[in-house]
């Protein structure tokens, strides 16, 4: 019944379906490079020609294919990142939350000190480091964002583990596993897949700062974020086509799996439509 969250989640699977099926629906390859279709405007302009529908860059490569190929680099990297993170904390957060003494003391100080610290500078840092990598940018990503998993999975838990059928299992002789698993975890799942929904258009804001910055993925894969940049440089000289329709996708991804990602939490938690 809500037209917004249809209509998000319609652009946001076409978005998807054009970032799996890249290079069927691509029209060039985007790394192609024709200096004499260098800096053409999109297509409805004078000077645009097919089929470079939304124009090129300064190295004559294609928009258009640019912005699709690096819808699959921005999922990718958002979908896996958020992934391992999410595992990182959720196994974190249900020892911190069980045991209880010195390992939740010790985990979580640790994700006081990783959460103290500015998510963008940490994961610069590290990219500076380690070098430019798709992989490299999804592991550091990922070891940087298991913090605010693992607080939400502890708090859940802490709710959770003085329930009466919890302490059933206790009076039944169930192994710790047993109860972490079939009891805790299963309970601690739906604010877990909730963040997850809201920190993947987070990671993929990330990334394509990063990739804008010049430490992200190398410049023989396309990114959004490199597209960007690259379009950045003739912005001003009156090639805006080059930045903004990258920029404006970036937009539209980022916007339609914040919708989706808040209709979900409506819809998993009903007491959060009524705060």
């Amino acid at each position: 019944s809500n037209r917004l969250v249809l209509v998000a989640l319609g652009l946001l699977i076409f978005l998807v379906f054009c970032a799996v099926f890249a290079g069927w629906v691509a029209p060039v390859d985007p790394l192609e490079q024709a200096l004499q279709a260098r800096l053409r405007p999109p297509v409805w302009e004078d000077r645009g020609m097919n089929p470079y529908y939304l124009g090129t860059d300064r190295l004559g490569r294609d928009v258009l294919s640019n912005i699709i190929y690096g819808l699959r680099v921005s999922l990718l990297i958002g979908f896996f990142s958020v992934g391992i993170s999410m595992i990182i904390g959720l196994t974190l957060g249900l020892t911190a939350g069980y045991s209880r003494g010195f390992w939740e003391s010790f985990i979580m100080r640790a994700v006081d000190v990783q959460l103290s610290l500015p998510l963008i500078m940490v994961a610069l840092c590290f990219m500076v480091l380690f070098g430019q990598g798709l992989w490299k940018m999804i592991v550091v990503l990922a070891i940087t964002g298991w913090a605010e998993y693992a607080r939400t999975v502890r708090g859940t838990v802490l709710s959770i583990r003085e329930k009466e059928y919890v302490e059933s299992a206790y009076a039944l002789g169930f192994g710790a596993w047993t109860i972490m698993v079939k009891y805790l975890l299963i309970n601690a799942i739906t604010p877990v897949l909730i963040l997850c929904a809201v920190q993947v258009p987070r990671v993929i804001m990330l990334e394509a700062t990063l990739s804008f910055l010049g430490v992200g993925v190398p410049v023989s894969t396309p990114s959004i974020g490199l597209a960007i940049a690259r379009g950045y440089q003739v912005l001003f000289s009156g090639s805006w086509w080059a930045s903004i329709f990258p920029g404006l996708a970036l937009m539209l991804l980022v916007a339609c799996i914040n919708i989706v990602a808040d209709w979900l939490r409506d819809a998993l938690e009903p007491r959060s439509r009524e705060q």
